[in-house]
């Protein structure tokens, strides 16, 4: 259980650490499958990282997770020393992935703080009733071709008198972690725990690995000295060790007699219970030789790992600095003021905050790479339980968004690679019938556009059935206008309404309303919106619209009455006084106005959020025209305050409730003068002037 755990950063580095091997993992057998069989290196890269999970999870008394881990270790072992030939692989690749998935739900257990309390006895059965089938299929493991000494000397760093074998041969290695892998003292740690494994006699410099501070700057300027007695030979010794993660380098010198081992197991001694370390003072004498080397490598240093509450808190920060930016350049005390210093100070200042906010949205952004790639097991595991084929293309999987985003978009995506290749795809027989390759295509894909960024989820399967969503819509009395006005893209977005569909509608119309609402209500939580266009027989492709960036945006102030809204920038089409002349009205009384031809439905925000004002007259205020997803609206107001960045800020709980009755708002922020303004959402309000219409 994590509350047992007294150094949190111990616990997040290991989340981190097995969370991102853990993916390592999954992309290594993916690739694996696609190429018939498990390459050496595969082979070698599994069981490194097997090892590695193991030994931290042990460390970290994760014994469920250590066991199935030393388990799959165990099989890849085998397979990268006897290499056998007949292997069943997608039964490998079956096994791997449930121990996997088991590894998941422990970490999502150990995120939440909940034991990971997880049984993995039967997949630990199951993985060895694999091996010892392999094992009977294959000649006797104990012919395992051992590299001659002299050719396996070439790889050594340095190299002093090698003895013959012996039992307890004495050993001293220096380990040198790469730079910016961060909490060198925990990973000296892990590698004292696993020589545990094997003898008692381990003694290190520094000695205080844990407690005391200075250590890890003493690892990265010094390397981290291990002296050991162990019942291996040097090739061994040198191979286990090379397996440390974060390995830079590494020396190992086999000792020509004990006497100076015996100098420091007189003045030191590890003893390792379960987590504790208890250690007397040792004066540090480790050489100083590699200390210029350790502090050129130092300033090459490019990458380092960062919190995200860190980052987070950062972003707040820079949110607060633009609102404070603005209070002191829109003061009012200022007003009537000729201030030629002060303004060119104030333009200086604002260039310097746009920079410094652009390079804080830059470090937060988060390649959609890794999301990507996590789909490649969703096709898998869906081709193997419907037996279709279906192969996914990414595109454009380095376009970047704000990490707080991608947690966001993660599920939905899931959900409609699943759908695309349930409902969408044919089978394999339906397939070649139609002339089509047998093999289904899902295409993902990614791209900017302006201050958004599209998600295209497409497939070339059958496509959807305009009539059938029409019964469907008709027979649930959700048709909100005449069917002969509707358009194709509106009659397919009819399938997002919460409730459209039922188990009867996978076999009317390809099963795609199933669940769509809660992919529509995940996207919209960041801003965004989903689209549908489709052509029957031919394939259906899917849009997701959704911002760079949640913190700040561009906007434009209006006044309505007493009151202050802002409308994103990236909305806005055009503003414009009208004529009286121009406004029409709809047989059911709705005002409308006519621009270039075109009719747009007109919304006076006043009596929307019941604004006292006099400016009631179209002539005496101003429309401002937004569009969202190809629809269009007017949106009446006072006036124009002017365009401004503001920090979104989300509204409080009393006034978010009755703000969902009413609808249409994002958020709020703070003006330069102090007063709060109400952030408009731009969908929301289509939507109720379409209900009200």
């Amino acid at each position: 259980m994590s509350g047992q755990y007294s150094s949190e950063p111990m616990l997040d580095m290991f989340i981190f650490e097995t969370t991102q091997n853990i993916e390592l993992l999954e992309q290594s057998i993916l690739t694996s499958e696609k190429s018939s069989c498990y390459t050496p290196e595969a082979i070698n890269e599994i069981f490194r990282i097997m090892h590695t999970i193991k030994g931290s999870s042990a460390m970290m008394l994760f014994n469920e997770i250590s066991s199935l881990a030393h388990c799959i270790e165990d099989l890849f072992f085998f397979l990268r020393e006897q290499k056998p030939q007949d292997i069943d692989c997608s039964a490998l690749s079956d096994l791997v992935f449930e121990g996997i998935d088991f590894i998941k739900v422990e970490l999502e257990k150990i995120k939440a703080g909940d034991p990971s309390d997880g049984e993995a006895s039967i997949l630990n059965s199951n993985i060895k009733e694999f091996l010892a089938l392999l094992k009977k299929s294959t000649p006797s493991i104990n012919d395992i071709q051992k590299p001659s000494s002299n050719k396996k000397q070439q790889y050594y760093i340095t190299h002093e008198n090698i003895i013959p074998s012996s039992k307890r041969n004495a050993f001293k290695a220096t380990i040198y972690f790469e730079e910016g892998c961060e909490m060198e003292n925990i990973r000296a740690y892990t590698v004292i725990h696993n020589l545990k494994e094997y003898t008692e006699d381990v003694y290190s410099i520094p000695h205080d690995i844990i407690d005391d501070d200075s250590s890890v700057q003493s690892i990265r300027e010094q390397g981290f000295k291990i002296f050991v007695k162990v019942d291996k030979t040097y090739e061994e010794m040198f191979k286990l060790l090379n397996q440390t993660i974060f390995l830079k380098d590494l020396e190992l010198i086999q000792l020509e007699n004990d006497e100076e081992f015996k100098q420091f197991e007189k003045s030191t001694r590890i003893v390792i219970e379960d987590r504790e370390i208890k250690i007397p003072q040792l004066r540090d004498t480790g050489d100083k030789g590699h200390k210029e080397q350790a502090d050129s490598h130092l300033a090459q240093q490019s990458i380092i790992s960062v919190n995200v509450a860190k980052l987070d808190k950062l972003m707040d920060l820079v949110g607060e600095m633009v609102i404070a930016e603005a209070m002191v350049t829109q003061n009012p005390d200022l007003k009537g003021l000729e201030l030629e210093n002060f303004q060119k100070a104030a333009r200086q200042l604002r260039k310097i905050t746009s920079e410094l906010q652009d390079s804080v949205m830059s470090i937060r952004m988060v390649p959609l790479s890794t999301t990507f790639q996590r789909m490649h097991r969703i096709v898998r595991d869906m081709c193997k339980k419907l037996g279709k084929e279906v192969r996914l293309e990414l595109i454009g999987e380095q376009t970047e968004v704000d990490k707080n985003i991608i947690e966001h978009i993660s599920d939905p995506l899931m959900h409609l690679i699943r759908n695309s290749i349930d409902h969408g795809i044919e089978a394999v027989e339906d397939r070649e019938a139609l002339g089509k390759s047998r093999i289904g295509i899902v295409t993902l894909e990614a791209k900017n556009a302006g201050s958004d960024v599209l998600v295209i989820i497409k497939d070339d399967g059958k496509g959807l059935n305009k009539e059938k969503i029409l019964k469907r819509a008709r027979d649930n009395g959700v048709l909100s206008k005449s069917e002969s006005e509707m358009t194709d893209k509106e009659i397919y977005s009819l399938i997002f309404l919460p409730g459209f569909s039922t188990k009867d509608s996978i076999t009317e119309f390809s099963g795609r309303g199933v669940g769509m609402d809660v992919v529509t209500k995940n996207i919209e939580t960041v801003g965004g919106t989903v689209s549908v266009d489709s052509v029957e027989g031919t394939g259906t492709t899917i849009t997701l619209k959704i911002p760079l960036t949640l913190a700040i945006i561009d906007g434009m102030n209006i006044r309505v009455g007493n009151s202050r809204y802002t409308i994103p920038t990236i909305s806005i089409k055009e503003s414009f006084r009208p004529q009286e002349r121009d406004i029409i009205h709809d047989p059911d009384g709705n005002e409308m106005i006519m621009v270039r031809g075109q009719c747009y439905p007109i919304l006076r925000l006043h009596e929307l959020y019941g604004v006292k004002t006099d400016v009631r007259e179209f002539v005496q205020g101003i429309l401002i025209m937004v569009e969202m997803d190809d629809k269009s609206i007017c949106i009446f107001a006072d006036e124009l305050l002017g365009q401004q960045q503001v920090v979104v800020k989300a509204l409080p709980n009393y006034i978010k409730n009755v703000a969902k009755k009413i609808g249409g708002l994002a958020g709020c922020t703070l003006l330069g003068d102090g007063n709060i303004s109400l952030i408009l959402d731009i969908n929301a309000l289509i939507g109720v002037l379409r209900n009200k219409g």
